[in-house]
């Protein structure tokens, strides 16, 4: 059951790739002049996953996160699972095939294999040890069952508890409904992802107060980024991954930009706003439509 489930998803995020690498391609030819200099100061610039190939620097790993410290990005995007043992780890699958190449499922595994096995793989705690205020860390919770939620929730409230929800970071999923394993967090805390259906969720987010709400950058209409903003909640897009795209997403005001290639897009933001400040003889202050002090 679990891996017919595991290859329908695979099959939805190939086509969902398929999609992204069709719509990317229109987007990289289509000419855009660099946004004001304010704008590219104030960009939010988050790494997704941190930065990686999965080759010589693997996703989701503490090297993969200080390269997006080394190249000045605002925010790190990180998913969580829990072990076996119920300890929130950074993983994405639910299992290691794809980066290792063995078949271990992370929810089957206590922490301790897990380090022994896979010792590439942080534990939540280790990232918020090491980024915690430094970055903001977009966390996506994984869709998978909760067996001991009451457990599972004071461990999470004990980690957090050194954060600021809103201003040090969000808890992110495609599958809202799992915010209420956390409802110590004030609702500006949650942030839905919308794959398709992005007005369903905009709503929700809407309605619940949530913290704001992130889609594809084709979806998030400025309709709908302006909507948001004029109730105090954030707009994420992804992924800005070409210049033309992060200047369009720049241009528009978009609260949080992910990125796959966040160092190269952090570089053009910042190259972009020293050319700017030196054309107009001062240093543009810092402007933004969200609610961060």
């Amino acid at each position: 059951m679990e891996h017919d489930l595991d290859r329908k998803i695979s099959m939805e995020k190939r086509v969902e790739k398929i999609f992204h690498r069709l719509v990317d391609g229109v987007c990289r030819r289509w000419p855009r002049p660099a946004p004001p200099t304010h704008l590219l100061r104030s960009c939010r610039i988050i790494s997704h996953r941190g930065e990686h190939d999965n080759h010589s620097r693997f996703e989701n790993t503490l090297a993969a996160f200080d390269a997006a410290v080394d190249a000045g990005v605002w925010g790190i995007e990180l998913d969580l699972r829990w072990t076996r043992d119920r300890v929130p780890v950074v993983f994405h699958d639910p299992d290691t095939r794809r980066l290792f190449n063995e078949d271990a499922r992370i929810g089957h595994m206590a922490l301790a294999t897990i380090k022994e096995r896979f010792p590439l793989i942080p534990t939540l705690s280790e990232v918020i040890d090491r980024y915690g205020g430094r970055l903001h860390l977009m966390m996506e919770i994984k869709n998978e069952p909760y067996p001991a939620p009451a457990l599972q929730s004071r461990r999470m409230q004990k980690q957090l508890r050194v954060l600021s929800p809103g201003k040090d970071f969000h808890l992110m999923s495609l599958h809202p409904d799992l915010f209420r394993y956390f409802a110590f967090l004030p609702a500006r805390a949650f942030v839905p992802i919308a794959r398709i259906r992005i007005d369903r969720f905009s709503r929700m987010a809407a309605s619940n107060g949530w913290g704001g709400i992130a889609g594809h950058y084709l979806l998030a209409t400025n309709g709908l980024a302006s909507r948001h903003h004029r109730l105090g909640q954030g707009i994420g897009t992804g992924f800005a991954d070409s210049r033309r795209c992060l200047f369009r997403e720049v241009a528009r005001s978009v609260d949080w930009v992910f990125s796959n290639r966040a160092a190269q897009m952090q570089a053009i933001c910042t190259q972009k706003a020293e050319v700017g400040g030196r054309k107009t003889g001062r240093c543009a202050k810092s402007h933004h439509p969200f609610l961060y002090p």
